[in-house]
C-alpha cells in the first residue's frame, strides 16, 4: 500500500515517520527543497502550556490598534480578497470567551500526545535534536501581566497541568541569575520543553531516508484526478503520481491546495520572524515568552539563543517587512537589558509562513468528499509542538485504528 504527503514540513515529515513504521510504502511531495520552511526557524517549543488559542476575546480590537504600527508584534494587512474577508468573519465570531474554553482540553491533550512522542524520538538511534525538558517561562511587566499568570496557572491547574506557579521577581531571578530582567515576576510551566528545530528536521529528514521514504523535492502540486470519491493521481510540476492514500500537510498553502479538490478550508498565511545568535554572548536558562511584547527567547543547541515573534496576517508575495524584526528586538531589549542585538542583515534574518485556522484550532481528519484523503493544516504557531501527535493521528487516522485522542474538535470541515 502507497501513500503519498503533501508537505515536507513538520506534520508531513511526522505523519510519513508513522506511516512508514505501520508499513507503509511512503511518498513525501514538497515544492521547495525540505530545507526552509517554518518548522526550521521557529521557537523549538514542545508546549502543553499553550492551549490558549489564537482567536481570544480582545485580539481583534487589539489588531486594530496595532494595524498602524510598523513595529507591532499582530497584524492584518487590509485588502479586498475574498478569502481573508472569509477567514476574517469567522476568526472574529471563534474569538469568544467560551470558544477559548472549549479549545483548551483539545490543545492540552495533543501536546501531551506530541510531547510523549518526542521524548521517543530522543531515544531512537540517529536522533539528537538538543530536546530539553526543562520548562517555559512567560514574564511579565505589569500587572495585567500578573493578574493574567494568576489566572491561566488557575486554568492549568484545572487542566492537570499542576506544576504550573508563578514566580515572583526573586524567584525569577534565581533561575536566571545569568542576565538582568525587567520584569514583575513570571508564570512557569515546569510542563514544557523544547529543542533545536534545525537538527530536528535534519534527524527526521536522515531517519525517513533510511527508512525507504521517498523525499521529492521541487514537486509542486498543481492538480488531482479522482474517481467515486476516491483521489487517484497526484499532478505535479514534474509528473502524475498514483497511490491508495493522500495525507495533504501543506501548512500555509493548505488553503489553495484544497481548493484545487472543491474543498473549503477557512485559513491564511500568518508570517513570523526570527534571529538566531549563533555562539551567543548571552546567556539564559530557560525558553521564555515576552508577555506584553509578545516575543519568544529560546536557548538552542547549547551555544545558540533564538529571538522569535510577530503574527503577520499576510498574502505569501507581500516582501518581509524588517520593521517586524526590529519590533522583537526592541522588546527583548526591554526586558533583557543587557542585550544589546543589533538588526542583522536581511540574509541573516529568517521568516515563514504560519498557517492559521479561522478558530485557533488545527485541522485533522477525513473529509466527507474523498474517502481517501486526510488533512493536517492549520497548526499556527504549534505547528512544531504539535508535529509528533499529528503524524501519530495521521496514521491513526489513514489504518483506521484507534484514535490516541478525540479528534472532533479538530474536524476539518467545521465550518462548512
Amino acid at each position: 500500500m502507497k501513500a503519498i504527503v503533501i508537505g515536507g514540513g513538520i506534520i508531513g515529515l511526522s505523519s510519513a515517520l508513522y506511516l512508514r513504521k505501520s508499513g507503509w510504502e511512503v511518498i513525501v511531495l514538497d515544492k521547495g527543497d525540505f530545507s526552509d520552511n517554518c518548522s526550521y526557524g521557529n521557537a523549538g517549543y514542545i508546549c502543553p502550556s499553550h492551549f490558549i488559542p489564537l482567536a481570544t476575546p480582545g485580539i481583534v480590537k487589539q489588531g486594530f490598534k496595532w494595524m498602524w504600527n510598523s513595529k507591532s508584534p499582530f497584524y492584518v494587512q487590509p485588502r479586498l480578497d475574498r478569502n481573508l474577508i472569509n477567514w476574517g468573519l469567522k476568526f472574529m465570531r471563534s474569538a469568544t470567551k467560551e470558544n477559548v474554553e472549549k479549545a483548551a482540553a483539545p490543545l492540552r491533550d495533543i501536546a501531551l500526545l506530541s510531547q510523549h512522542e518526542y521524548e521517543d524520538w530522543a531515544k531512537m538511534p540517529g536522533f539528537d535534536f538538543a530536546y530539553e525538558r526543562k520548562g517555559l517561562l512567560e514574564i511579565f511587566q505589569t500587572q495585567e501581566g500578573a493578574d493574567h499568570a494568576h489566572h491561566t496557572m488557575e486554568k492549568a491547574h484545572q487542566l492537570g497541568l499542576k506544576d504550573t506557579v508563578v514566580l515572583s521577581k526573586a524567584e525569577l531571578d534565581k533561575l536566571e541569575p545569568q542576565t538582568r530582567i525587567n520584569a514583575l515576576g513570571a508564570l512557569f510551566f515546569k510542563c514544557d520543553a523544547h529543542c533545536y528545530p534545525n537538527k530536528l528536521m535534519s534527524d527526521l529528514i536522515a531517519y525517513l531516508q533510511s527508512s525507504g521514504v521517498q523525499l521529492l523535492s521541487g514537486n509542486e502540486v498543481n492538480g488531482f484526478e479522482s474517481c467515486s470519491g476516491r483521489i487517484n493521481k497526484v499532478v505535479t510540476s514534474k509528473g502524475t503520481l498514483t497511490a491508495d492514500e493522500i495525507v495533504m500537510a501543506t501548512g500555509s498553502w493548505g488553503r489553495q491546495t484544497a481548493k484545487l479538490l472543491g474543498i473549503n478550508i477557512p485559513l491564511m498565511p500568518g508570517r513570523g520572524y526570527s534571529v538566531t545568535l549563533q555562539d551567543s554572548p548571552y546567556k539564559i536558562n530557560y525558553p521564555s515568552v515576552l508577555v506584553e511584547g509578545r516575543v519568544a527567547l529560546t536557548p538552542m543547541d547549547g551555544n545558540k539563543i533564538r529571538f522569535g515573534g510577530t503574527m503577520e496576517i499576510t498574502s505569501h508575495k507581500t516582501p518581509p517587512r524588517m520593521n517586524r524584526v526590529q519590533g522583537i528586538l526592541d522588546a527583548v531589549k526591554r526586558y533583557y537589558p543587557e542585550f544589546d542585538v543589533p538588526l542583522p542583515p536581511k540574509e541573516k534574518i529568517w521568516y515563514g509562513y504560519r498557517p492559521c485556522s479561522a478558530d485557533g484550532l488545527p485541522y485533522i481528519g477525513r473529509v466527507k468528499k474523498y474517502s481517501n484523503l486526510t488533512i493536517a493544516t492549520g497548526h499556527a504557531m504549534l505547528g512544531l509542538s504539535l508535529g509528533a501527535g499529528t503524524g501519530k493521528l495521521v496514521n491513526e487516522i489513514v489504518n483506521h485504528s484507534a484514535l490516541s485522542m478525540d479528534v472532533r474538535p479538530f474536524t476539518v470541515e467545521r465550518f462548512s
